[in-house]
């Protein structure tokens, strides 16, 4: 296997899962060539608790991609999710003295807008430009040669824990592997799933993981807002077994078969066989009582996404509609549910727009892997150096390596 150009390799670390995803650009595009998952057993809501068992499973993940798609895989974009994550939208000005707007004059009205009081312990992951204003003309996204005295940008700046970067860029090169750029999951799913009409017009984007529920609202073409719940479904399993009184193994399973997050989804004479603890006998139930144990955590997280889309007053952004994706997504009725809580239009987001895509990758729990390939290859050749954890100063490396695409996301 050897390695080839305008190879990206996107690297989803997830609370349940590790996932590596291939993708190829050449003349007609970008195409997905291979992938690879493993059970992830070393992270908590998103955060890396174990190091050791984290690394085995990209490992792993990474072997199997590497045999799918006949690539040596040394270069990864990885993504960074958990409850560490937080984001504001901050405001810069600068006098321009009625002259041109140049590459320095954007430079300095981002550097102006993120000049906030930020605790020691966090650091800058991101700063994506919203708009423009010169003089009185807001909603501007190229300002470059514009002409003006007072030059204004609303940006939105995301933050997140030192350590847990670090983390990730730890696990990473432990298991071999360089980190080109590590990029916030939500924006990675949002560029798989989301369609340009509903960039524009505002749409929400709930991404339902493991450990995490990722919050991304897009409108007007830009993020508006973004945050991370530590809800997610794992809570739903833990729950399941709490409520049967089965092992956590067979509550997953359960779930993923049985489970509907609306009871009047589910016939009043069906039943389920529910595996006992230590070596009990398994019980016939019905299925409505299943129903009725997920049903409240469903409508709790999408209670709590709509109550943080209202404490950030952007509900009104969203006027499309809710796109959920995510392996949490995929739970039966979640559509259902998530209209009546939103009282909005509520789609399931698979990847899409990607050539030679795996009818397994058609899923969207594998979102965010597949937008991590997307993103990197439309930003190729804007990192210029790697991600070490013997870098001296990691944070400075990882903003140094973002701020070719911070200003073309959206």
């Amino acid at each position: 296997m050897k390695p080839k150009e305008e190879t990206f390799v996107g690297l989803d670390i997830g609370t349940t899962k590790i996932c590596a995803v291939v993708g190829e650009l050449g003349p007609e595009g970008l195409k997905i060539i291979g992938f690879g998952t493993h059970p992830s057993s070393g992270l908590r809501r998103g955060v890396v608790i174990n190091i050791e068992a984290t690394v085995r499973s990209i490992k792993k993940a990474v072997e199997e991609a590497e045999i799918m798609a006949d690539r040596e895989i040394k270069k990864v974009y990885a993504g960074i999710a958990g409850g560490h994550v937080q984001a504001f939208n901050s405001h810069g000005v600068i006098a321009l003295k009625d002259r041109e707007v140049s590459h320095a004059d954007i430079r300095r009205v981002i550097d102006a807008a993120r000049a906030v009081a930020i605790p020691l312990d966090r650091e800058v992951l991101h700063i994506i430009p919203q708009e423009y204003i010169v003089d009185d003309q807001d909603g501007i996204k190229e300002p470059l040669g514009m002409s003006g005295v007072r030059f204004e940008a609303k940006v939105h700046i995301v933050t997140g824990a030192v350590s847990s970067a670090q983390n990730i860029v730890k696990c990473c090169n432990r298991a071999g592997l360089d980190v080109a750029d590590i990029i916030l999951e939500p924006l990675a799913s949002a560029e798989a799933v989301l369609t340009e009409d509903e960039r524009e017009l505002g749409v929400a984007l709930v991404d339902m993981g493991g450990g995490t529920t990722d919050i991304a609202v897009v409108a007007g073409g830009a993020i508006k807002h973004s945050s991370v719940l530590t809800l997610g479904g794992n809570h739903v399993t833990n729950d399941i077994a709490m409520g049967l009184r089965t092992p956590a193994a067979e509550a997953e399973k359960i779930k993923r078969r049985y489970a509907a997050a609306l009871t009047t989804l589910v016939g009043k004479d069906e039943t389920i066989e529910v595996p006992g603890v230590g070596g009990r006998k398994p019980r016939i139930m019905n299925r409505r009582i299943l129903a009725e144990i997920v049903e409240p955590r469903a409508e709790e997280i999408f209670a709590l996404v709509r109550q943080d889309l209202m404490n950030r007053d952007v509900e009104r952004d969203v006027v499309s509609g809710v796109v959920l994706t995510g392996g949490g997504s995929l739970l039966s009725g979640s559509v259902e549910i998530a209209e009546q809580v939103f009282g909005l239009p509520v789609r399931i987001g698979i990847p899409q727009n990607v050539e030679g895509m795996f009818d397994s990758l058609r899923d969207p729990s594998y979102a965010t892997g597949v937008g991590l390939v997307q993103f990197a290859a439309r930003t190729r050749g804007k990192s210029k150096k790697s991600l070490h954890e013997s870098d001296e100063n990691l944070f400075a490396a990882i903003t140094r390596t973002m701020k070719g695409w911070f200003k073309e996301f959206f």
